[in-house]
């Protein structure tokens, strides 16, 4: 009986924090209410899985004692809380609509797709599909930390080698920087459920590590690097090198924003809960607004309005700053109810900003196939993956 009532009170404890996490002062790498409410608020289910295998045999009991009452008044707390969570994932659709309409135009709405329940309420971790190959733990640099795993459709039929694809009539590339505060995460982390369905679609699609603790400049040229070996080698997979789109999480969408807005020649940007303010110390640029260009690629910004790392509020001053500058559209969408790393799981939040993804990839303008592509693949060869 101690038992499920301990159990109820430690998932309504994470499920309340889920629901109403307490916002910090300023955005940050890491505190105790992410711990504890991220992952009940991206995947519920989970928490009502707990729940239910730790108090099921004691609410058979139905007994009169005080204590056993008081574990079933908190479950049905804890059941409305979770059903509270679920449903307001479907929030997600209208607010990236309207961010993409406002950029874009009253034609720019994603048309969304049903979400794979039986990958959400089975095997939300499981990104894994047949009809893609993943080539990993290629090198882009020396250096251990300088790997990339590469994410192509088996369907695909590989051109020879010296075939780059820069016509402009190969498939998008994606390339994609994991979350960590720049200190802490792998590429085996984050976005699995975008980068395995965009692949599957034709896309050339990698997730790069960076080296972890490092001064922010070698990060940078970290990004540049795989950058170069992606773009590289798209056209041995039917990519377009001309058309290739940066993404990151976190930490990984400072980067992919700085690089961007730094000179590499790309598509767009899709920035997910990330981060945009200063890191550091030093030379060089240390954040993307340093570096506001009306040359900018387009932007895709999507955030939660309940990160309780990241204020959405920065994210917003950030947006704000760089459509003020920039000629591109600068889409930017604060979804309720959403926390930090939600594109860790398969669910139907994620389902919609990948829906949203790929109707940015189609309205963003493709860059000019041309000089960045072939000085890459002089830079680095394209034998190999």
């Amino acid at each position: 009986m101690t038992g499920a009532l301990t159990t109820a009170l430690i998932v309504g404890l994470h499920a309340g924090l889920a629901l109403y996490p307490p916002r910090p002062r300023h955005s940050m790498p890491f505190n105790l209410q992410f711990a504890f409410g991220w992952w009940v608020n991206e995947y519920p289910v989970l928490g009502l899985y707990w729940l239910l295998s730790g108090t099921t045999a004691v609410l058979e009991l139905r007994t009169d004692l005080p204590v056993w009452w008081a574990a079933v008044v908190i479950i049905l707390l804890d059941l409305v809380v979770l059903a509270r969570l679920g449903l307001r994932m479907r929030l997600a659709r209208g607010a990236l609509s309207a961010a993409l309409v406002e950029a874009f135009g009253s034609a720019a709405a994603p048309s969304y797709t049903r979400p794979v329940w039986w990958r959400i309420l089975l095997v939300p971790f499981v990104s894994w599909r047949p009809d893609v190959r993943r080539i990993a733990n290629q090198h882009y640099g020396p250096g251990r930390g300088r790997r990339i795993d590469l994410y192509v459709a088996r369907s695909t039929v590989r051109p020879q080698l010296g075939q780059s694809g820069s016509g402009g009539t190969g498939a998008p590339v994606l390339l994609y920087l994991h979350s960590g505060g720049f200190r802490i995460g792998s590429k085996a982390l984050g976005a699995h459920p975008l980068l395995y369905r965009l692949a599957a679609q034709g896309w050339v699609v990698a997730s790069a590590n960076y080296r972890l603790g490092r001064d922010y400049s070698e990060q940078l040229a970290d990004t540049r690097a795989a950058l170069a070996w992606l773009r590289a080698r798209a056209g041995d997979h039917g990519g377009d090198p001309g058309r290739v789109f940066l993404a990151g999480g976190s930490a990984g969408a400072h980067l992919a924003s700085t690089v961007a807005l730094t000179g590499a020649d790309v598509a767009g940007v899709i920035g997910l809960y990330g981060y945009y303010g200063g890191v550091g110390t030093g030379p060089g640029p240390r954040s993307p607004l340093e570096c506001l260009t009306p040359d900018a690629p387009p932007f895709l910004i999507v955030h939660g309005r309940v990160d309780p790392l990241v204020l959405h509020e920065d994210v917003s001053a950030f947006a704000e700053k760089l459509r003020a500058v920039s000629r591109a559209p600068v889409a930017c969408a604060l979804l309720p109810g959403t926390h930090h790393n939600f594109d860790f799981f398969h669910s139907p939040r994620f389902s919609a900003v990948m829906d949203a993804v790929e109707r940015f990839a189609e309205l963003s303008r493709p860059a000019e196939p041309s000089a960045a592509a072939e000085f890459s693949r002089h830079v680095v060869p394209s034998s190999g993956v």
